[in-house]
């Protein structure tokens, strides 16, 4: 059982809708931890976890698989083809191409169907906290992960017409999808990902952003909306150029806010009180290499940047955590993030 009391529900939503503080600073870091990275000190990283609070219900979704069906349903997957027969199947997932976009119009009439029985059948139980389903790749994801990183970045150019057919079927795919996130699972949130930037710079233009990206986002934000659901967005790297963009297209929450890449106190004064924060703190070089001391004074510092009277800040890890994660950063993480957080 928790040692403190997690936020309820309605807390949650509203430092999400920038109506209010919750009675500390809402916390999600157990959404990227899992204690078997801690080897042979698991169990203490799992004490620790358990004597501090999770205000989150944190569901994993089920999406299709490049190449493997289930054995009740062959059409559920991506690629209708061993992958044998596909380009560079030897070498990196980023490195190798599935799908041929001379072949998209056959690709596009075998896509899976969102209603696989076997997604939904899941039985939660009753909600008792704010509840947050993800599945990885959306769109750019998506797209290298079926062509390859390479192929993908010159499809915009080369291929424009196959990309927005593409991106259309794996929206209107989504969009069923997120539909039945409520009906079936009734959840709160979408977290989904898409890492459209690099340590330094996005990986495409702003121009390229709204003609293939921000038309599609839309749509997705606007049915999870009517749902009754907000959108939470994960994407690494350097994306504060985008980040006017991702308010426009409304989505709720944005992590990571990479540190080192961008500058938070920036974005905090610039868009913190339009957008909530998901902060994520840094796992490159403060977790693995940091004094518990340094990392108490950086929970601080994070938490004094983005909070506001309206709410609006979330903490949690910037991406999932390593096994050079010390267990005492790990507490002093933890234990900072409720000292310093009540009240703020």
């Amino acid at each position: 059982m928790d040692k403190h009391n997690a936020l309820s529900r309605e807390e949650i939503i509203s430092v999400i809708e920038g109506k209010g503080r919750a009675s500390r600073v809402p916390m999600y870091y157990h959404g990227w931890i899992n204690p078997d990275v801690f080897g042979e000190n698991k169990e203490l990283a799992k004490s620790y976890l358990n004597s501090y609070p999770f205000d989150f219900e944190k569901i994993i979704l089920w999406m299709p698989d490049k190449y493997k069906a289930p054995a009740d349903d062959p059409s559920y997957r991506f690629m209708h083809r061993d992958p044998k027969e596909s380009e560079g199947c030897s070498k990196a997932l980023d490195a190798q191409t599935a799908l041929q976009m001379e072949e998209i119009d056959d690709f596009l009439a075998d896509f899976p169907n969102p209603d696989y029985h076997k997604t939904w059948e899941r039985h939660l139980g009753e909600k008792t906290k704010y509840r947050v389903g993800y599945w990885w790749h959306w769109l750019f994801e998506r797209h290298w992960w079926l062509r390859g990183m390479e192929n993908a970045l010159t499809d915009y150019y080369e291929y424009p017409d196959e990309t927005h057919k593409l991106y259309q079927a794996l929206t209107d795919f989504y969009i069923k999808y997120i539909l039945n996130c409520k009906k079936y699972f009734d959840l709160d949130a979408v977290f989904i990902t898409d890492d459209i930037g690099t340590q330094k710079y996005p990986f495409f233009s702003l121009q390229i952003f709204r003609e293939f990206y921000k038309p599609y986002y839309s749509q997705l934000v606007k049915a999870a909306h009517e749902a009754g659901m907000h959108v939470w967005f994960h994407t690494c790297g350097n994306v504060t150029s985008f980040i006017e963009e991702f308010i426009d297209i409304g989505f709720d929450v944005l992590h990571p806010i990479q540190k080192y890449s961008m500058d938070e106190v920036e974005v905090a004064n610039k868009y913190g009180d339009r957008i909530t924060i998901l902060a994520g703190f840094d796992v490159q070089q403060i977790i693995p290499n940091g004094t518990p001391d340094e990392v108490r004074k950086e929970v601080r510092h994070l938490i004094d940047t983005y909070s506001r009277s309206e709410g609006r800040l979330i903490m949690t890890l910037g991406n999932e955590a390593t096994p050079d994660f010390p267990p005492e950063n790990l507490y002093a993480l933890l234990d900072e993030t409720v000292k310093y957080g009540t009240g703020k």
